[in-house]
């Protein structure tokens, strides 16, 4: 009698088209490369009109496709003008966030204001104008937002990016609901604390340096190319059975 296996699904993502917002540096850098490297069309999308530009000649030159879209996401008429001009997009990497860490008696409202204005009012709207682009379109979709192993915890001195963080947790499995029905899929992608050009100042500071060491059970910190993988397999059909759910690459944090 013969054996049937099972198929396993391809990562590729050829003929998608692919959206990733703050894609200028950082994480949303690493996920269009990551993307177009897999196949993807890549719109990379930020406030600064150079990186975004070099990032995509970057990409082009490794043969692949890239478009740059300089775009500021907390302004949503400008948000949903942009996108009723493009095509619609089946991956969106809902990547644009910030952090002003602060004690919590010390927190300026216009922190809070800034903080919750991008990383959960724009969020939230971006999502929403490309869902709603699919929809119309009768498209199956994958966003994916770029939350934090923050939306899980707390942390000292992150009393509004904890906050925000576990608001787009809320909103990610509220959107998935209501949007499985027309086959999108809404998960989180929650990193621990990066190794980056930008993070690498703060962790000369042994003694933040040593207390984030202690809480990442693997006594490291993460690497940008080490959520690429996770960023792949949320954006196509490895994960098509996936939906509503945080995808936690955190060293081990949360699970104490």
């Amino acid at each position: 009698m013969a054996v049937t296996l099972t198929a396993t699904p391809s990562f590729r993502l050829d003929g998608k088209r692919a959206l990733v917002t703050g894609a200028g540096r950082g994480i949303g850098l690493a996920a269009a490369s990551a993307l177009a490297d897999a196949g993807a069309h890549v719109t990379l999308a930020a406030r600064t009109a150079s990186e975004i530009e070099e990032a995509t000649e970057a990409i082009r030159a490794r043969g692949q496709q890239a478009e740059a879209l300089t775009l500021d996401v907390t302004d949503i008429a400008a948000v949903r003008a942009a996108l009723a001009e493009r095509a619609p997009f089946q991956v969106l990497v809902n990547n644009a966030g910030m952090n002003r860490p602060a004690p919590l008696i010390d927190v300026k409202v216009e922190d809070f204001d800034a903080i919750m204005g991008l990383n959960v009012r724009a969020a939230f709207f971006v999502a929403q104008t490309v869902a709603k682009r699919l929809l119309d379109e009768k498209l199956a979709g994958s966003i994916i937002n770029i939350s934090s192993q923050m939306g899980h915890v707390g942390a000292a001195r992150r009393t509004v990016y904890c906050a925000s963080k576990h608001a787009m947790e809320g909103f990610t499995k509220a959107m998935a609901i209501e949007l499985a029905p027309h086959n999108i899929r809404v998960n989180s992608l929650g990193p621990t604390f990066l190794e980056t050009p930008m993070t690498r100042p703060f962790f000369e500071n042994k003694a933040f340096r040593d207390e984030v060491l202690s809480k990442i059970k693997l006594g490291r910190l993460g690497q940008l190319e080490e959520l690429t993988g996770a960023i792949v397999f949320l954006a196509g059909n490895a994960s098509s059975l996936m939906t509503g759910s945080a995808l936690v690459l955190d060293g081990g944090w949360t699970a104490e």
